[in-house]
């Protein structure tokens, strides 16, 4: 199993919400892509980032299937010229 962990930041928290409800419209349209979840920050820290978005996958094979599908490629379309910073981690688990 490969955990696909994106941490997002915007300009604001409208945003975020917008940007999370996107993301989990994929579940269930993208093959490859077995889980999904996002959420945004309750915290509001200083080093706190706006949405977290969680993905699970088989494996490598299905998280490039997944970053390479239309239906993934249309909300990074839209999340792209919102975004202020990104941060990802993968990881096995």
């Amino acid at each position: 199993m490969l955990t696909h962990v994106v941490c997002f930041r915007f300009a604001s928290l409208d945003i975020a919400e917008e940007a999370r409800q996107r993301l989990l419209s994929m579940e269930g349209k993208v093959p490859g892509l077995n889980a999904i979840e996002a959420g945004v920050d309750q915290t509001r820290s200083g080093r706190s980032y706006d949405l977290a978005l969680i993905t699970r996958h088989d494996d490598q094979a299905g998280l490039d299937a997944y970053g390479g599908h239309p239906i993934h490629k249309e909300v990074l379309a839209w999340l792209k010229p919102r975004v202020e910073a990104v941060v990802a981690v993968d990881f096995a688990s």
